[in-house]
């Protein structure tokens, strides 16, 4: 197979040579790089390599041909594409216009300082283009019937950490082979082969984290801080804390990230002008707490939590339990859960709450539908769009316009292949074993419609995961924690002491909410972040008092 091409379109004669030149002379072992001139040429030449079948990773264009971006994407539909611009900052630049309308997906600045700023930022736009195309190296190796709804939660989980696996149906000769091999009936399937020939059958939560390598097994009894939920909120909060001298427990029901982790893109994330991957961020912002010293037990519930001798304890569900003098509670919120009884009995099996970032794949050329009016179901919308044939968006309003972020629904107009229905329900839904069709109610228009669907991805709001805790701490009519100025307006039960609660601070003195979980959070990443950062000067301000 030829090696995927780096293109090269710029019309000034001396900066195409300059590019050719320095992209070779980095990326020519393992790509072929190439460019022309002008429009005109570059799309003559891709529909050539398009007929030749040589895959296109990169298509770096400058502003005066920019033009060619929507020709060549549709020839190289999978190839990353770069807008060179100046850097002018104004709202009129061509970089603004392309990345809100999803027409590229990065941009460089010109002219860049060195070639290293330049070599830089192609590798990390190579480096997107490879992990796509599927993995080089087995991790894993997954055995798995056809429909397996336990496929669901391994691609999340595997998705989540970025690791490479392959699935193999077990009907088909390598599935039998790799279970013959490994000493595995198919009584137990999924299975799970690490690269070492460690064999999961079956596995469950615990069992893949531990297949990863991270700690799911608390042994830490006492401590200054215990956090309880590692999406931002929670993950900022132990980076913070341990940094300060303070010792520090992260306890998570399942793995790192929350709901941002399964975003495929956050735009408007400060520091990151090209966006990040909800995944890549949280797992860069775990992995620097726990170099900070946080202490991370990943695939372990908080069940309870009680006041003991002026410290604070949580019970965990394997009797475990953390006695901390300071709590800060950080769980987030789940998805609501959709009650049509036909589409529950599939979830993990076309049927998803929240964005199932392993799925992406599975997507390439089918029809998929997502419910929700909120920027997570949006920027679900502009990622599933870049495989799936059609993406529809069920929005029980009017319209997006209230719920969704202006850049989003710039991005969802400009794409073809998006369609959003207004003022719609999904009532029922089924197939044979998956997901095969869906029943929608058009409102407006009081008719039924049976359509076609491959997936269905709810995100209709969530709510926030407070069962668990004591009636102690007080909660709002929907189960959000009532914190600092709240805790004297509207809590029933009594505030013990003279001082006033502390922003974030719940009922329980000590006790802190952050993120998602408290009543009247801003829902965004980086308001949780801040929250978390909050929290821990908050906790200084209480251990002194």
């Amino acid at each position: 197979m030829a090696s995927p091409l780096i293109y090269v379109v710029d019309h000034d004669p001396g900066s195409l040579r300059v590019l050719l030149t320095d992209l070779t002379r980095r990326f020519g072992r393992a790509f072929t790089v190439r460019g022309a001139g002008s429009r005109e040429a570059a799309l003559q030449e891709l529909r050539e390599l398009d007929r030749a079948r040589e895959p296109v990773a990169l298509l770096l264009v400058d502003d005066a041909s920019a033009e060619c971006l929507p020709g060549a994407h549709e020839l190289f539909p999978r190839a990353k594409r770069v807008l060179l611009v100046d850097r002018d900052y104004s709202s009129t630049s061509p970089a603004v216009e392309a990345m809100a309308l999803g027409r590229a997906d990065y941009h460089i600045v010109r002219p860049w300082p060195d070639q290293e700023m330049l070599y830089r930022a192609v590798s990390q736009f190579l480096s997107s283009w490879t992990r796509e195309q599927g993995p080089a190296f087995e991790l894993f190796r997954v055995v798995a019937r056809k429909g397996d709804q336990g496929m669901a939660e391994l691609r999340n989980v595997m998705g989540r950490f970025n690791l490479p696996f392959v699935c193999y149906p077990a009907e088909e000769e390598t599935g039998r082979r790799l279970l013959k091999e490994n000493g595995v009936d198919a009584s137990r399937l999924p299975v799970v082969i690490r690269h070492d020939s460690q064999v999961y059958a079956d596995p469950k939560l615990p069992d893949l984290a531990r297949a990863l390598g991270v700690n799911v097994t608390n042994d830490r009894d006492v401590c200054d801080v215990a956090i309880v939920g590692a999406g931002p909120a929670g993950l900022a909060a132990a980076v913070y804390a341990p940094s300060e001298g303070l010792d520090t427990v992260l306890l998570e029901q399942a793995i790192s990230g929350g709901q941002a982790g399964t975003s495929p893109m956050i735009r408007n994330y400060p520091g990151f002008p090209n966006g990040i991957a909800g995944g890549d961020l949280m797992e860069q912002t775990c992995e620097q707490a726990w170099l900070m010293g946080a202490h991370i037990v990943f695939a372990q519930q908080a069940v309870a939590l009680e006041c003991r001798d002026n410290r604070h304890v949580v019970h965990l569900l394997d009797g475990s339990q953390v006695s901390a003098r300071v709590i800060l509670i950080a769980t987030g919120v789940e998805w609501r859960r959709l009650g049509v009884p036909s589409l529950e009995a599939l979830v993990g099996s076309g049927v998803y709450y929240g964005m199932a970032v392993g799925e992406s794949r599975a997507m390439r050329g089918q029809d998929v539908f997502i419910v929700g009016a909120g920027n997570s179901a949006g920027q679900a919308a502009v990622h599933l769009a870049e495989y799936a044939r059609t993406v529809t968006l069920v929005v029980r309003g009017e319209s997006l316009a209230k719920s969704v972020s202006a850049y989003l629904v710039r991005a969802i107009e400009a794409m073809p292949n998006i369609v959003v229905r207004s003022r719609t329900e999904v009532i029922d839904g089924g197939g044979e074993g998956h997901l095969e069709h869906l029943t929608l109610r058009d409102q407006g228009a009081d008719t039924d419609e049976k359509v076609q669907a491959a997936a269905l991805f709810i995100m209709i709001g969530g709510e926030p995961h407070t069962q668990w805790l004591p009636d102690s701490l007080a909660r709002d009519e929907q189960g959000y924690l009532l914190t600092g100025r709240e805790v004297r307006e509207e809590a029933t039960t009594r505030w013990p002491l003279d001082r006033d609660p502390m922003p974030l601070e719940t009922s329980t003195p000590g006790v802190f909410a952050l993120g998602d979980v408290r009543k009247g959070s801003i829902k965004r990443v980086a308001s949780a972040v801040g929250d978390g950062a909050t929290a821990v000067r908050l906790v200084h301000e209480y251990l002194a008092s």
